[in-house]
């Protein structure tokens, strides 16, 4: 029987970072953020330095989109307006950690380019005017988007499906610019093919970000981290979707031409991202979590292994793990090991 926690089962080892109390867990996941946005800006400013004036053959880009792919352009022109609300709240919220603040404020300034991006689609694309693209901009910021959930845990959660699912809305767009979508040869357009290339390698970039960021508080806090992540998948909406007008046209074009639908967000989204996080379906995982509520310890601890069922925690282990090697790779390469040194948790021992 588990002496420190007697209601676990007598099969379930406690991982032995879930010994140690909440501040100090908590302190060094702050330190693993910290070195994951230094690592984050160092690769983004090697890979992905790009500007949406300078990178782009705009001169010829196509004026022959169909109907579809240009209210598809529109509508991402029109969620990305909302970029300073998306991070300003975000910001509000994470302001206390070092490494999620300083990223947000990373992820504002490429969010940026992904507007500007667009804007210069639109302009390019000659079905529009300046004068109509400046109107509708700012009819748009006359609207205010909100947070859907209040808290920073809530709010990794979400941006880690949020992300992903605007990966695979770039990439499947991407796929009809090269002639390979529903609409055929028409919106065949090398230059919206390398725009949808850029944008979908940083969305890439932000997903990876925010989901070792979502396995460093599985690894640490379990619990509430799978609380967490459950009602977001339980009500997971696209931002922005209840104030950007004609969003049900926008919504339902996407789907028809294959970019982005319910089937999507099922398959390419949240299974992968379930799949990466070491979590199973949402029933297993909420199953888990009813399970698990029994009898909590005073630190907010599990005391029923159920919560184990539903989420793949020597997996999540062995991931944070890695991220742990490629971080103190880093410092060390920089120097900074000799004047910051990373922490690292008690892992658990490798089986003999």
């Amino acid at each position: 029987m588990n002496k420190t926690f007697p209601l676990l089962p007598p099969d379930i080892e406690l991982p032995p970072v879930l010994n140690l109390c909440a501040a100090t867990r908590h302190r060094m996941m702050e330190e693993a953020v910290v070195s994951l946005y230094r690592w984050y800006v160092a690769r983004s400013q090697e890979n992905r330095n790009w500007n949406p004036d300078t990178s782009l053959d705009w001169q010829n880009f196509s004026e022959s989109h169909s109907d579809e792919v240009h209210v598809a352009i529109e509508g991402f022109f029109a969620v990305e307006q909302y970029v300073p609300d998306y991070t300003s709240k975000l910001l509000s919220k994470v302001r206390e950690s070092h490494g999620r603040s300083h990223f947000q404020l990373r992820w504002g300034s490429e969010g940026q380019k992904h507007m500007e991006l667009w804007r210069n689609a639109i302009l390019v694309g000659k079905r529009r005017k300046a004068d109509w693209v400046r109107e509708y901009g700012e009819q748009l910021r006359n609207e205010e988007w909100n947070l859907p959930w209040d808290d920073p845990v809530h709010m990794l959660f979400y941006t880690v499906f949020q992300e992903r699912a605007t990966q695979v809305n770039y990439l499947n767009l991407g796929l009809i610019a090269k002639g390979n979508g529903a609409t055929g040869e028409q919106d065949r357009d090398p230059v919206l093919a390398e725009a949808c290339r850029l944008i979908a390698a940083d969305e890439a970039a932000h997903y990876h970000f925010f989901l070792e960021c979502a396995r460093l508080n599985l690894y640490f806090f379990p619990r509430r981290s799978l609380e967490a992540m459950a009602d977001v998948l339980r009500h997971f909406a696209m931002p922005a979707g209840n104030i950007i007008p004609n969003f049900a046209n926008f919504a339902e074009t996407v789907m028809k031409i294959g970019v982005y639908g319910p089937r999507h967000f099922s398959r390419d989204v949240a299974k992968v991202a379930l799949e990466q996080l070491g979590a199973k379906a949402l029933r297993a995982v909420e199953e888990g979590i009813k399970k698990s509520r029994n009898i909590p310890d005073e630190f907010g601890l599990f005391r029923s292994g159920a919560i184990f069922e539903s989420l793949n925690y020597q997996g999540v282990e062995q991931k944070v793990k890695q991220l742990y090697g490629r971080l103190r790779a880093y410092n060390s390469e920089v120097g900074r090991h000799l004047v910051e040194p990373l922490t690292e948790p008690p892992f658990s021992p490798e089986p003999a």
